[in-house]
């Protein structure tokens, strides 16, 4: 059915006007003034913004990791993304050394098959670089559409590769036209300084953080923005949570380096302190990078307003407080890295940036949504509301107070990270491709309307800027 949203403020990356809304056929169809169709539903937006849905770049849904699954599949996962305002995920398929890469995606796609609820799409990840990884990278690019692939430098003798490895992955996706991301963390130095700990009984979650400083993230970030000048290639910079990481990466970009950086709301809001919580309960705040000391925090938002940190992601990867955390209760190495951050990325983003003047409403917007339809390969199909992009909207009633917890939210973990926090501004409405997945707060999405994506080569796509925008 056509639908018209009426007396809602439009708001992009680059633009804010009033304006209605024609979806036809799952498409913007028409951006007007007094728009007619007869026949159409009509979505009453007044006091609301309407935003492009949201691009989620980072997600880990049902990954396996320390010897359990993380809690929220494709099915979960996204429903929780789309009442956040979140209608594109693209999550990481992890490969295994000696086995062809397409195993790995086939595997993802059975984990998603009929269960996502929004779109998504896959970030390929590169353990081992030899002749048979490099001859079949070229078949996944133009089979799959996975134009992104993701190295580790940390989690020694799990997901780790070594610099060689990075160094090729960059040659290689110059040559390809894909996006390499990095885990930046000096797994080396972690793993000497995690040991160190445990030998002089050092066990609580607060050691997770002080085994992995600053320093070793600072270190590996401006190592990897090396190679990448040295390669001429591109690189994306997972995760960011603290100014050293941060700086290396402004350095980079200053110097004409194509360096890309992603911080994530939880470093914008909590810290190390978290980690310090009494009867074992800073292990639900044990992920990787760890949290930093709150100073960190404005140096972040600061590098969002610059644009020196250019998107938001979730870095989703939820395990149970109690029958999945409580396997570190006496050793932190064997609490499983991760948190549950799907579904309030968008509110938060909005009440602590956008309401405290940290960002701007079109920044908002661009690192929530634009900048990483651009760098994945899916704009401006995704990340903009311009006429022939897919009708993935969001209404948004900025007024709404509401307090963040796992009492109220969709995943299937057992606790909320920000648990207790305040935030004004919710999604009250969300479609895809012009069709309701939320309406009025509730959920009436079916799971396995969600469409993987094939995605377009880096460089096609990445600096391209909206569509100009005539009110008819």
């Amino acid at each position: 059915m056509n639908k018209i949203i009426r007396n809602g403020t439009i708001v992009t990356a680059s633009e804010t006007y009033q304006a209605d809304i024609l979806i036809k056929n799952g498409k913007i169809d028409t951006i007007g003034t007094a728009l007619k169709d007869e026949g159409a539903e009509v979505i009453d937006a007044k006091g609301c913004y309407v935003f492009p849905g949201g691009v989620d770049p980072h997600t880990h849904l049902e990954m396996p990791f320390g010897g359990t699954v993380s809690k929220d599949d494709f099915e979960t996962g996204t429903i929780a993304a789309a009442f956040g305002g979140t209608t594109s995920v693209i999550d990481f398929c992890l490969t295994e050394k000696g086995k062809p890469l397409s195993d790995a995606v086939k595997t993802w796609h059975a984990k998603s098959k009929d269960k996502s609820v929004i779109d998504y799409s896959f970030h390929l990840m590169i353990s081992e670089i030899n002749d048979k990884v490099l001859n079949e990278l070229p078949e996944i690019i133009k089979n799959e559409g996975i134009t992104s692939f993701k190295v580790f430098m940390a989690y020694k003798n799990v997901f780790q590769s070594d610099d060689e490895t990075l160094y090729r992955t960059l040659l290689a996706a110059k040559d390809l036209g894909a996006l390499v991301m990095v885990h930046a963390e000096n797994g080396d130095v972690i793993e000497y300084l995690t040991k160190d700990a445990l030998s002089k009984g050092q066990t609580e979650p607060i050691y997770h953080a002080l085994t992995r400083p600053p320093e070793v993230e600072g270190e590996a970030t401006g190592r990897a923005a090396q190679l990448t000048g040295l390669a001429n290639s591109q690189l994306y910079v997972v995760h960011v949570s603290c100014k050293e990481a941060a700086d290396k990466i402004a350095e980079a970009r200053k110097k004409g380096y194509d360096v890309h950086g992603e911080t994530c709301p939880q470093y914008l809001v909590l810290d190390q302190t978290y980690l310090e919580k009494p009867d074992f309960e800073g292990a639900k705040y044990v992920w990787s990078p760890p949290l930093r000391e709150k100073w960190n925090q404005d140096a972040l938002w600061n590098a969002l307003r610059t644009g020196e940190l250019q998107t938001i992601g979730s870095d989703q990867c939820s395990f149970d407080f109690r029958g999945q955390k409580d396997l570190g209760r006496d050793d932190f190495t064997k609490i499983p890295n991760g948190g549950p951050m799907i579904e309030d990325r968008f509110s938060i983003l909005f009440s602590e940036g956008v309401l405290k003047g940290r960002i701007s409403l079109n920044q908002f917007v661009d690192v929530t949504s634009t900048r990483s339809a651009k760098l994945f390969g899916i704009f401006p199909k995704k990340g903009t509301i311009a006429v022939g992009s897919d009708a993935d909207i969001v209404i948004f009633n900025p007024e709404i107070k509401r307090t963040i917890s796992a009492s109220t939210h969709h995943m299937a973990v057992d606790y909320n990270a920000f648990e207790g926090m305040e935030v004004t501004g919710e999604p009250v409405s969300v479609l895809v491709r012009g069709e309701y997945i939320i309406h009025n707060k509730q959920f009436v999405g079916t799971p396995g309307s969600g469409r993987y994506m094939k995605r377009a080569k880096y460089g096609q796509l990445s600096k391209a800027t909206d569509k100009t925008i005539t009110i008819q």
